[in-house]
């Protein structure tokens, strides 16, 4: 079968021939690969920067935004059955500390984890791939067009979540109201993929959503993010640090833009007893000048928490998949806008410059 490859470290990517995986244990479970997306840590990986290839061996396949259908399951497999469609998570434990015993290798304590397609496992752009049942959820058929975005959207479901169950801790308001971010003014600072997910989230319980971003008002993700009720913010006419003077203080700040300089100046825009999610992951090593003690003193005297959250559990998956086909009754074909598909054949031209229209960019293996 065909998938493609890296060698991590070097730049590029090719077209390699595989073996077929098939069915060998009772918790096997063969699913034939529908579609994946490409988001940045593949792009950072072709370009020959953080990736691992499975011990013992030099290349690695990527992806990790899958969905598929299952062609065939071991006689101990009862969550799905042929037929259905799935997707896998993406990390796998480490198999020595509590949290991955707990099937919650997304908090892995020892940092020995595995991940598909970026840390020794191969991952799924690929014809097919089979993996134990633990990892495997399924979805109901009509999300088989647009599966890929569980696994982007289940990034920001786990950082909500966290954020949330920290300010019912906290806040004697947040513990009294079980939909406490109706009506809360929340920000989302970056809007690719995952920040756009996370604003489509955030709708979905009632929040008022704004996004940040420095593209036109006029530009695929600013008019995405208008049909699901958010408001735009043109970072370049009202930067970070005016946030606060323009638009007014913020409860909650997702952060999914991954620049350092911005996650830092967005502080200024959260308000008293706020909560901060970083989910963007700066690239570059570059210092970064900031002016530490006026941050602390934020933090300290605004009651405010800045939390950094990153994969997801099998949990957050089965959120995301919940929330995704809400979504779809509320919006329908609008969330599938968010996907511009593309043969196996275009994937070295597309991970090496993205097309300014595309939002998520998914390559087709097979049709649904």
């Amino acid at each position: 079968m065909n998938a493609i490859a890296i060698v991590p470290g070097t730049a590029g990517s090719r077209l390699v021939e595989r073996s077929e995986p098939d069915v060998k244990n009772p918790d096997d479970v063969k699913l034939r690969v529908l579609g994946v997306g490409i988001c940045g840590t593949d792009r950072e990986e072709v370009s020959g920067g953080r990736a691992q290839a499975p011990e013992g061996r030099s290349e690695l396949v990527i992806g990790h935004e899958m969905v598929g259908q299952v062609v065939a399951a071991g006689a101990g497999v009862s969550r799905v059955r042929v037929g259905d469609h799935a997707v896998f998570t993406v990390r796998r434990g480490c198999g020595q500390c509590a949290s991955c015993g707990m099937g919650r290798s997304d908090m892995c304590q020892t940092g020995k984890y595995r991940e598909r397609g970026i840390r020794g496992l191969d991952g799924y752009q690929t014809e097919y791939v089979v993996d134990q049942e633990q990892y495997v959820v399924r979805i109901p058929v009509e999300l088989a067009a647009v599966g890929m975005l569980i696994e982007p959207l289940s990034i920001v479901e786990k950082a909500c979540d966290e954020a949330l169950r920290l300010q019912i801790v906290r806040r004697p308001d947040a513990a009294t109201e079980p939909d406490w971010l109706v009506g809360r003014r929340c920000l989302v600072a970056g809007l690719g993929p995952v920040g756009l997910l996370a604003a489509m989230m955030l709708a979905l319980r009632g929040a008022d959503v704004y996004g940040l971003d420095i593209v036109d008002t006029e530009a695929a993700r600013p008019q995405w993010l208008r049909v699901v009720g958010g408001q735009y913010i043109d970072g370049r006419k009202i930067p970070a640090d005016r946030v606060l003077s323009v638009m007014g203080p913020m409860e909650m700040v997702i952060e999914a833009a991954g620049v350092a300089s911005l996650e830092f100046n967005l502080l200024d825009a959260l308000g008293l007893n706020g909560v901060y999610v970083l989910t963007g992951l700066p690239g570059g090593n570059r210092p970064l000048k900031i002016p530490g003690a006026q941050l602390v003193r934020q933090l300290v005297l605004g009651n405010q928490i800045m939390l950094g959250s990153v994969n997801a559990a099998r949990g957050h998956f089965q959120m995301a998949a919940d929330d995704l086909a809400r979504a779809r009754l509320r919006w329908g074909a609008h969330v599938d806008g968010l996907i511009t598909r593309y043969p196996v054949a275009q994937f070295s031209e597309l991970v090496g410059h993205a097309q300014p229209d595309a939002i998520k960019e998914v390559i087709t293996w097979a049709s649904a």
